[in-house]
């Protein structure tokens, strides 16, 4: 360790012994009043685009209100607005294949419209164009040195190498390279016409596979948990987007193997003129939804300019009926928690005890929703009311109300993660996302000097995605230094079972003041922690 290092070390330490103002005033019995009430029946699980969700978005903001924060969204209000899009079939859907003859794959059969697709139609010669990422970061581009424009353009899903650990994509963690409408959006700025995408790793022969994850994707009626789409980027996209079987893929690529262009495009691939054309029409009834995120501050007192962010989001995943998902762990205990440190950061600055740094708090809209979750983390980024470039820090709260549990046989909710019990886990957090900066794990390690909670750093190259499930990946992505705060999963995660009751509130408050110690500490220092350049691949569990 250099003299350098040892030093900003000494001074993380040094700051760390001062206790954050106003940090006695978290407690178990504030958040336990503040999550029965949010977490109750009469919530509903507080789904987006429900009555219920706009009183939570209601609550939060009222609290913030009371204890004198200012308003940290546009205005200056406290809503910070954005929409959202679902979408629905409509007449007109066709995918043609032209060579000599013509063949017409079949709607949900072989070929289906992706949620986010503009309703548009093209008809063009097609271009295999490997896996479609872009990243210059990366010094990887499938989009130069072939046939884009004016070309329809034939991608595989997801990314090169996933079950690396060493891959420059994030490891075994599925990158935002991966995102498919990212991937149209980039194909669309380079020219192309539309986007086919097929999932290379599926046999050629599975039809059935398809035709079932096609009807899953586009059911009749639809369904209680939609897809959603930040408006901000599908407006951006005009062309074409659909995904279409392995066989139809195979009929375009002719005499070459889609088995052999998936091997060639791990390492990076020129784009392939075919010789098929193809005809994709895409018709879509878009639905709008108004959302919003609720952010407040306490303005720094020296370094005003600059900023550190508490975040936890605050919508689950709604009722069926009788059966209600509270959601009191996810994420009930994150916004309690912001609640009462947000309190904390009032009372002490009604008492002279400013931070130097802005503080922001910010409840979250719609992280839970599928396809491309974290959409009020990604609002923000779209259109941030406080410089990007001025934020320290993300200090995200996800789920800290209990202790990881993962079943034997827990199925695809526990993918990657070890089996273990709550009692193996009963003092322990984890810290998701400090690898990405050793400066800010430094300081969480300094921040826990007598809380005493055991720092669990393990889950960001990870199988589970974990590193990619909650809001602090949106600003990791955007090279801002970025935590989650995690107890980790068990066997009520999405389930009916999620209750106020089930939550251990003594742990919830320890987890709560780290946050609170933590934020002071950053918003009182001289310096700013780092993020590692390019982004590191940590070693995986």
């Amino acid at each position: 360790m250099t003299t350098v290092a040892i030093l900003a070390l000494l001074l993380s330490q040094a700051v760390a012994q001062t206790r954050a103002p106003e940090i006695e005033s978290i407690t178990r019995a504030e958040m336990e009043a503040d999550l029965h009430f949010l977490a109750s029946d009469t919530m509903r699980g507080r789904l987006t685009g429900t009555e219920e969700y706009l009183q939570a978005a209601k609550f939060i903001e009222s609290r913030f209100r009371r204890i004198g924060l200012k308003p940290a969204g546009p205005g200056p209000a406290y809503e910070h607005p954005f929409t959202l899009l679902w979408s629905e079939l409509a007449d007109g859907n066709l995918f043609r294949i032209t060579h000599g003859a013509t063949s017409q794959p079949k709607l949900l059969e072989e070929f289906m419209p992706l949620f986010f697709s503009a309703s548009a139609r093209a008809r063009a010669k097609v271009t295999f164009a490997g896996f479609g990422i872009d990243a210059p970061m990366l010094k990887w581009n499938d989009l130069s040195g072939g046939a884009i424009a004016g070309r329809i353009l034939l991608m595989l899903d997801g990314e090169p190498a996933p079950d690396d650990p060493k891959s420059i994509f994030d490891g075994v963690v599925t990158s935002i390279h991966a995102d498919p409408l990212r991937k149209a959006l980039a194909a669309q700025d380079h020219g192309a016409l539309a986007v086919l995408f097929v999932n290379g790793r599926q046999k050629s022969d599975g039809v059935h596979r398809f035709t079932s994850e096609a009807r899953a994707y586009w059911p009749p009626k639809p369904p209680h948990l939609k897809r959603y789409a930040l408006t901000s980027q599908t407006d951006r996209l005009r062309i074409p987007v659909a995904t279409i079987s392995p066989a139809a893929a195979q009929i375009l690529l002719g005499n070459r193997q889609l088995a052999d262009l998936l091997i060639q495009s791990e390492t990076g691939i020129t784009p392939i003129p075919l010789d098929h054309e193809a005809e994709i029409a895409v018709s879509l009834k878009r639905h709008i939804v108004e959302d919003r995120n609720i952010v407040a501050m306490v303005e720094g007192s020296g370094l005003k300019q600059e900023a550190v962010i508490i975040s936890a989001h605050y919508d689950h995943n709604g009722a069926e009926g009788n059966q209600i998902y509270n959601g009191a762990d996810d994420n009930g205990s994150g916004t309690v928690a912001l609640l009462d440190i947000a309190e904390a950061y009032a009372q002490a600055a009604r008492r002279g005890q400013r931070p130097e740094r802005t503080v922001i708090f910010a409840a979250w809209g719609s992280e839970e929703r599928c396809c491309g979750p974290l959409l009020g983390a990604w609002a923000w980024l779209a259109n941030p009311p406080f410089p990007l470039e001025k934020t320290v820090a993300v200090l995200n709260m996800d789920m800290i109300g209990r202790s990881e549990e993962v079943p034997e046989g827990g199925g695809a909710r526990f993918r990657g993660l070890p089996i273990q019990t709550a009692a193996s886990n009963a003092g322990a957090v984890n810290i998701i996302g400090a690898s990405y900066s050793p400066d800010l794990r430094q300081a969480v390690i300094a921040a826990n000097s007598g809380i005493d909670l055991l720092l669990r750093q393990r889950y960001d190259n990870n199988r589970s995605n974990l590193l990619r499930r909650s809001d602090h990946w949106v600003f990791l992505n955007h090279g801002i230094p970025a935590l989650w705060f995690h107890t980790g999963l068990h066997p009520d995660y999405h389930t009916a079972f999620d209750r106020p009751e089930k939550i251990d509130y003594p742990k919830m408050e320890r987890v709560a003041r780290l946050v609170h110690q933590l934020s002071w500490n950053l918003a009182q220092q001289p310096s700013r922690p780092r993020m590692l350049q390019p982004r590191p691949i940590p070693p995986p569990d």
